[in-house]
């Protein structure tokens, strides 16, 4: 990535971009201090009280969903790898498919607060919590890496910050302020700062999508020309050789980098059903019903923003160009701000602006109160005190927890910063995919599974992923790896999907064969058939 930044002069009034950014978070924080009036009990703190509508639930989905990645990462990977960008926008709609159709009716029908309920139901209750609350941590990290590297990026473009020092010091206080939503408003005020944050992302979006056609005369395949125009004037070779318009760019060329592009579709297909802060908010539902509705309100909201990202992608790379894109402080990430920019001048920047770091706050808000949930409700009231620990104890260790949280991801994202997001987010899907989701499928669907392939299934899925990224290319052996300097990357691929995905799956067969022939429990794997399909008993507490 090059180190040459661009002047302040060229992306508007820093204190512009900023004030408006504030006006958002003064807003917001009172939604916030109003809906914690009614935070009277660990389901008000949990899941807002299950009290929003199938609607509602489902633009705060988009919310939580759509996140950096999907709007500063996937523009930046289409303005400057044309359609292997768009692949993204592909696989994170696709997922939704697989949500809807295996897992969002019947995981609200079978738990109460996190996707640990659901995996405890019928198997040994204290060893599947807390690896499941392991796993629900560790995914809210990597997803969070991902949403304080964009604040980085976002802000080095919007407050020419081009240093290190002065972009972690950025990320520290987008952290600050993910810690205080969480503490003040738990799930029912983020799931609000959601609302409001997935109307203002889709309407600008909308609104820059309608404003880039504009400028082609609405001829779409005028706007592609140019874009490809764009790209092959570029200063740099390797930039102009480019057929953004073609499969490619960034994932062809070799076997490898085909294999590479397969892993990343799967860990991307298969991760969503796997999002413990996209699984917990089936909860904040009265109903499955709701919990249906909710999801087919998110496919339409989430299907139309993607379709937005191909043409600010595409209008990014015509109007704006890859070589300024990838000069300026935040590189790919800057596409979308910049392109705003060129369009509406100051002030349609610092609204852009304010959305994507509104965008940026919430899903960090509600990766931070899910993984708090996990560890209060899981590992503190379920495995320490072995269920009586009281309500209020739990809102508070999931208050401290957030805290110690909130540090982690300040100092994971100061470490990342500078990395597409989109990328970073893939590999937090990877993770979700091989760690959670076939635990889910074999508890929802097959009676014989036991605690032993549970087990075998999330730390198998769980470890093999994190030791493969670890030893991949995004961390060491190359000049846009977390590590640069460092070259340790024997795992050939940058997303071990295609390899841990499947292992966490075989492993949940092999650890259930040895691990007996008859069902554990074949009352309570009976009782979660029924419950599953029917929502019989759903809104009762889960007993054990």
């Amino acid at each position: 990535m090059s180190t040459q930044y661009l002047a302040a002069s060229t992306v508007g009034n820093p204190l512009a971009n900023i004030a408006i950014f504030g006006l958002f978070v003064a807003v917001t924080m009172v939604v916030v201090i109003r809906a914690s009036r009614n935070n009277s009990t660990a389901a008000d703190y949990f899941t807002g009280g299950r009290g929003f509508s199938g609607p509602q639930n489902g633009v705060a989905i988009a919310g939580d969903y759509l996140s950096a990645a999907s709007f500063l990462g996937i523009a930046g990977a289409i303005a400057v790898y044309g359609y292997d960008g768009f692949l993204y926008s592909i696989g994170f709609l696709v997922a939704w498919l697989v949500a809807l159709l295996l897992v969002a009716e019947m995981l609200r029908n079978t738990g109460k607060f996190t996707m640990a309920d659901v995996l405890s139901f019928r198997l040994k209750e204290r060893p599947v919590r807390t690896a499941a609350a392991l796993s629900t941590l560790t995914v809210s990290l990597f997803y969070l890496l991902a949403q304080m590297a964009g604040a980085g990026g976002l802000v080095a473009l919007l407050l020419d910050i081009s240093d290190r020092a002065g972009q972690s010091i950025v990320i520290a206080v987008v952290g600050v302020l993910m810690i205080i939503y969480v503490l003040v408003g738990g799930m029912k005020g983020t799931t609000w700062v959601q609302i409001i944050k997935a109307v203002l992302l889709i309407s600008g979006a909308g609104l820059m999508t309608l404003m880039v056609l504009a400028k082609f005369g609405f001829d779409f395949s005028e706007l592609l020309g140019s874009a490809q125009s764009m790209v092959s004037g570029s200063a740099s070779e390797a930039v102009a050789a480019r057929d953004v318009l073609a499969p490619g760019a960034q994932y062809g060329g070799s076997e490898m980098s085909k294999l590479n592009f397969l892993s990343l579709g799967l860990a991307l297909v298969l991760g969503t059903a796997g999002l413990p802060h996209v699984l917990m908010r089936f909860y904040t539902v009265p109903t499955a019903k709701e919990a249906r509705r909710s999801v087919v309100w998110a496919i339409g909201l989430i299907g139309a923003f993607y379709l937005f990202t191909l043409v600010l992608g595409y209008g990014a790379a015509a109007i704006v160009g890859p070589d300024r894109i990838l000069a300026s402080a935040g590189g790919q990430n800057s596409a979308a701000p910049l392109l705003a920019f060129e369009l509406g001048g100051v002030l349609l920047l610092g609204v852009i602006s304010a959305v994507a770091f509104a965008t940026i706050l919430a899903v960090v808000a509600g990766l931070t109160i899910t993984a708090a949930a996990s560890f209060a409700h899981d590992i503190y009231g379920s495995v320490l005190k072995r269920g009586k620990a009281d309500e209020s104890a739990q809102v508070r260790v999931s208050r401290i927890t957030a805290v110690v949280i909130g540090v982690l991801a300040i100092g994971l994202g100061i470490l990342a910063n500078g990395q597409n997001i989109a990328f970073l987010v893939a590999l937090a899907f990877a993770v979700a995919a091989a760690a959670n989701l076939p635990t889910i499928v074999y508890s929802l669907f097959w009676r014989r599974f036991n605690t032993t392939g549970a087990l075998w299934s999330m730390y198998g899925g769980l470890i093999s992923t994190i030791v493969l990224i670890v030893f991949s290319p995004a961390v060491s052996g190359s000049a846009t790896a977390m590590l640069p300097s460092a070259d340790f990357d024997w795992f050939p691929l940058s997303n071990p999907g295609i390899v841990s995905i499947p292992l966490a799956f075989a492993l949940g067969v092999i650890g259930t064969l040895l691990g007996g022939r008859t069902p554990e429990n074949p009352d309570k794997a009976a009782e979660m058939e029924v419950r599953s399909l029917t929502g019989v008993g759903a809104e009762k507490a889960v007993v054990h």
